[in-house]
């Protein structure tokens, strides 16, 4: 039976950061994982993280586990066993684990448990069906082994997790055919939201599954609308034609292994689940364990990061007398830094049962879109949410964007500044930057659309310029296509002027025509057949083609509408008729005209 000063179980974020720490500060460790390479979630993340630039933001999560990788093969104190199930912890400080069919047995002076979380399960009418997979199963399966598990998916739950799973199935050429979420709003990052919706995907609130459809597979999917008991109304349902549904609704710590060994756990919802009592140095109850990572709380990997370090910081100080207490305490605080803002006040509630308290910090500053000088290529940030990142701010060659001390804060863009060098386009995780130029004379706009899909467009390609909604506005000329390996690419496109504020993704044309007024389902093709037989005027397209005439009364397409008029004729959208504004502007019950006054 082996012995070492510090056994490390879980090779995730927390794990491998951790390992590090204590390796750095000559504390001889054990990395046990139970997978065959170290990296945890981090293996399967091939989104750019937030943040700051000392914790990773801007790289894709493969991107940390390798660096991280190569951190620990550098260490000497580091001694690594994948593939090491452990099984238990007993008295004595003892840890057993299994590998390769056999069983082993360790010892330590401290013990840091990094076992993360597994996925929670939503009960449904056939949950059992092959097809039924949760989020973690479906990255493991695309962003691993790349294997796709099917062809059209209908995901449960608008967490972070979901939203990402989303664009990384659409990335592979999968078909997203809706996101389903039990609650009034989407759980995750708005800037996660807008990527999936500019690309067309819809995201249902306040609906539920019902069951999946299919005999020995799924083969659909029954959703429904609830009430506020998350009971589904009757006559709500509705069918989706789908071969996979993806199961993302949360995560719950694994905390057997702390149990076991001797730390006291107790139920904390804010934190997801039972989680062990400790400090704010990640030291539990007993006081020769110490955790991180989710096992601690549901939070991002760079918060799971920090809290590998403090604990390491803290065995490394109470193992070797080492005067490390201000920087176990400047990481503390940069802790509380990450947790300041509005997207973790019920990770701060949680936290608060334990007695731990946030450190006060400025005021989160909020700001809206800034549109800028017309006519300079400049960064258009749409990033009104307070999340905490400043990956814009930090690589801007020129100072041009400003965040301030707490990067919960949103963007402000100096524009005397910006020279249009799109450095933050490509460094933006939530791909909430694009460019935009506007060419009065020419009456063209360009715009520089952020883009991770493949195959990329090439200069001179006829495109369809998308709104954030995912709907067609007009169509677009390549101008120029920038790379930048593992960064995001940008693609300049050229469209009217008119459309400069409304285009914000651009997708290949498509045999199948788009909905233009979604309201009275009428297509492009359709608007552009009738103008080919001859009708120039809008009130007369109105009238064949009923465009414009649902319950928005054209509020979302009437501009596209002329858009296509003027390209289809010549005759600018300045020159058109608009058509007559007719009441009611917002759509009422019909009855209402006999309730108030004369109902003859």
């Amino acid at each position: 039976m082996k012995s070492y000063e510090t056994v490390v179980i879980g090779g995730g974020p927390a794990g491998m950061v951790g390992a590090i720490t204590l390796g750095s500060k000559g504390v001889k460790n054990l990395l046990l994982d139970e997978n065959d390479t170290l990296g945890g979630q981090l293996v399967k993340q091939t989104h750019k993280f937030f943040g700051d630039h000392a914790h990773y933001a801007s790289v894709r999560g493969f991107e940390i586990a390798q660096k991280l990788q190569k951190k620990i093969s550098q260490n000497s104190n580091i001694k690594v066993e994948t593939s090491a199930t452990v099984i238990g912890i007993y008295p004595n400080k003892t840890i057993v684990y299994a590998k390769n069919g056999k069983e082993f047995k360790v010892t330590y002076e401290k013990l840091l448990i990094t076992t993360g979380a597994m996925e929670k399960q939503l009960p449904f009418i056939n949950s059992d069906l092959p097809g039924v997979y949760g989020a973690g199963a479906v990255q493991t399966l695309m962003n691993e082994y790349g294997v796709i598990p099917g062809k059209r998916f209908l995901i449960i739950g608008s967490g972070n997790i979901g939203l990402i799973l989303a664009y990384q199935l659409i990335q592979a050429g999968v078909e997203v055919r809706g996101i389903v979420e039990a609650i009034g709003k989407i759980g995750g990052y708005a800037v996660h939201a807008k990527k999936i919706k500019r690309l067309g995907v819809p995201i249902l609130l306040n609906h539920t599954i019902v069951k999946a459809i299919g005999d020995e597979s799924v083969s659909g999917a029954v959703i429904a609308k609830i009430d506020d008991k998350f009971k589904p109304i009757p006559g709500t349902e509705e069918e989706k034609v789908v071969d996979t549904i993806c199961v993302s609704v949360g995560l719950t710590p694994l905390s057997e292994l702390a149990e076991q060994a001797g730390c006291e756990v107790e139920y904390i919802p804010q934190l997801g689940g039972y989680v062990p009592v400790r400090n704010e140095k990640m030291q539990t109850t007993n006081p020769d364990v110490f955790i991180a990572g989710d096992l601690s709380s549901i939070e991002e990997a760079t918060t799971a990061m920090i809290e590998g370090k403090i604990a390491a910081l803290e065995i490394a100080r109470i193992l070797n007398g080492a005067n490390i207490e201000n920087e176990i305490n400047e990481e503390i605080k940069t802790l509380s830094l990450f947790r300041s803002g509005p997207k973790s006040a019920k990770i701060r509630a949680g936290l608060e049962k334990f007695g731990i308290s946030i450190e006060a910090v400025p005021n989160v500053e909020s700001h809206g879109v800034q549109i800028g000088p017309v006519g300079k290529l400049r960064a258009i940030v749409d990033c009104t949410e307070e999340i905490p990142c400043n990956s814009c701010e930090a690589v801007c060659p020129f100072e041009a964007i400003h965040i301030g001390e707490n990067l919960n804060s949103t963007p402000v863009v100096d524009y005397d500044k910006c020279t249009g060098c799109a450095t933050c386009v490509t460094a933006c995780p939530g791909l909430a930057i694009h460019m935009l130029k506007e060419d009065v004379e020419k009456s063209k706009a360009l715009v520089g659309i952020p883009y991770e899909l493949l195959p990329l467009p090439e200069k001179g390609e006829k495109m369809w310029a998308l709104n954030e909604d995912g709907n067609y506005v007009c169509d677009a000329i390549v101008k120029r296509v920038v790379k930048y390996p593992n960064k995001t690419n940008i693609v300049y496109i050229e469209i009217p002027i008119e459309f400069s504020r409304k285009v914000i993704n651009v997708e290949f044309p498509k045999e199948e025509s788009p909905f233009v007024c979604r309201c009275e389902e009428v297509t492009l093709s359709e608007i552009e057949r009738a103008i080919d037989s001859g009708i120039v005027d809008f009130e007369e397209l109105k009238r064949l083609t009923r465009v414009t005439m649902g319950p928005c009364g054209g509020k979302n397409c009437k501009l596209v509408v002329l858009g296509i008029l003027s390209r289809k004729t010549g005759v600018p959208i300045s020159k058109l008729s608009r058509g007559t504004s007719r009441p009611p502007v917002k759509p009422v019950e019909f009855s209402l005209f006999t309730k108030n006054g004369d109902p003859k």
